[in-house]
């Protein structure tokens, strides 16, 4: 019992902490995403530390507090149909966010391993949001200073490339940073 509490404070600590640096943005898009201050990193390192399974559990915990964040941003008035805001609320909020607990993947396999579940956590963040935007937002047009497309799914990976791109190499760098120091490799690859 002792463990799984510890394990359970552990997630809180990290999902808060990954909840107060999303508030943290470095870039706005204007039709929503953002470059955070490393908000996906906490997620990350509790799924190296405690496993795959308990970084799924934290990394939805964590979606439920960025739908709580679009529903504060107003997801509500962006005059979607029923069946279109529940498409919105599974993909871009709980589906993108709880796929970030698979960055403990593989962890048992040292730095590159870390850094490879990372990129793949981010990758499949992205690959999320790209699917959002080709299924409901359909979206097309004017991206910037007079650049369009009027193919769908160019306009997605451009659009979500355009914050995901910087968000990956952000992790990647803060999580290589954190592993570079060996008593906090220590620390968060001891598994007790």
């Amino acid at each position: 019992m002792k463990n799984s509490t510890k394990i359970m404070v552990e997630a809180a600590v990290m999902v808060a902490l990954a909840a107060v640096l999303s508030y943290i943005r470095i870039i706005k898009l204007p039709w929503g995403g953002s470059v955070t201050l490393l908000s996906m990193l906490p997620i990350i390192v509790f799924s190296v530390k405690r496993g795959v399974k308990c970084g799924f559990a934290a990394s939805f915990a964590f979606s439920l507090i960025q739908l709580g964040q679009g529903i504060i941003d107003g997801i509500f008035s962006w005059g979607l149909s029923p069946v279109m805001l529940a498409a919105c609320i599974f993909l871009d909020y709980i589906g993108a966010y709880s796929i970030i607990g698979i960055g403990g993947v593989f962890r048992n396999k040292g730095t590159a391993g870390i850094l490879s579940g990372t990129v793949l956590a981010v990758f499949l963040r992205f690959c999320v949001h790209f699917a959002s935007g080709v299924v409901i937002w359909h979206s097309f047009g004017e991206l910037w200073n007079g650049f369009s497309t009027d193919n769908t799914y160019l306009y997605s990976f451009l659009y979500n490339g355009a914050y995901m791109l910087p968000e990956m190499i952000f992790t990647v760098i803060g999580a290589a940073a954190l592993f570079s120091v060996p008593q906090t490799k220590r620390v968060l690859l001891n598994k007790a």
